[in-house]
């Protein structure tokens, strides 16, 4: 249960939080106080909060697409931005939809979709084993997650099945990642940010092995920056996609879209 906090309590909560920078300390304080469960864990999470960890870890769950998602330290936070990528992807699922969530990390992206769709087939997979256990426990009984790189761990009878691939690669440029905020850069895997020299090293292997997995018509869908999109859509479309760029002013997020052609595969 939440530990109910004086007026008071909440006062100091809330000035130590802005002490440390935290420029919605009012709304922090308040989710920090319906998430502990006793003072001393107030206290607990508080000074996490104001050492700079994510908010995220330090509630332990990330708000995403309506969905309260566990988030263990070391997992890579879900951006709200992304939930345009969800969007997309809803838009675009047959029903009933096979789908794939690659490098999904604390299995938002899929346990989103699979509460979203009536009927789903749900496989998810990603490198780092703490993103593993995190998503296990998001998706549960929705669907099945594999640890392992990429497609490595996915079972065969996928390959061609696939309606919707969802690949939320790491995308920042290796020489951008020491500007990222402190919040990223020291408290999320270094692997679900770092994207290589252009930052679009994975989305090459993801879109080179695409085409073998996705089903006639099927999509992959991947969350790029403004700048790198239509670069993307060339990697995309060099994989034998016919690839689109869609964008979210309000979210501030842009989708590129790789669809296989509906004829056999060539």
């Amino acid at each position: 249960m939440p530990v109910p906090l004086s007026p008071s309590d909440l006062s100091s909560l809330v000035t130590i939080l802005r002490s440390a920078g935290c420029v919605f300390a009012e709304d922090e304080a308040a989710l920090i106080a319906a998430t502990a469960g006793r003072p001393a864990e107030v206290a607990a999470m508080a000074e996490r909060r104001a050492a700079g960890h994510p908010l995220e870890h330090v509630l332990g769950w990330a708000e995403f697409n309506g969905l309260r998602i566990a988030v263990d330290p070391g997992v890579f936070v879900p951006r709200r931005r992304t939930e345009f990528l969800v969007d997309r992807a809803v838009a675009l699922a047959p029903d009933p939809a096979v789908v794939v969530d690659l490098c999904c990390g604390s299995g938002a992206l899929g346990a989103a979709l699979a509460a979203a769709l009536d009927r789903v087939e749900l496989h998810a997979a990603d490198v780092e084993p703490a993103a593993v256990r995190c998503a296990r426990r998001n998706i549960g009984e929705r669907g099945h997650v594999y640890e392992g790189d990429l497609f490595a761990p996915l079972p065969g009878a996928l390959r061609g099945r696939v309606d919707v691939l969802l690949a939320n690669v790491p995308y920042v440029p290796s020489e951008d990642v020491a500007l990222l905020p402190a919040e990223a850069r020291v408290h999320e895997p270094l692997v679900a940010l770092d994207g290589g020299g252009d930052g679009l090293d994975v989305l090459r292997r993801v879109a080179a092995g695409a085409p073998r997995w996705l089903a006639p018509g099927g999509s992959l869908l991947v969350e790029t920056s403004e700048r790198q999109a239509e670069h993307a859509a060339r990697v995309l479309a060099e994989s034998g996609l016919v690839a689109r760029v869609d964008s979210c002013e309000e979210r501030y997020a842009t989708v590129v879209t790789g669809t296989r052609a509906a004829g056999p595969a060539g």
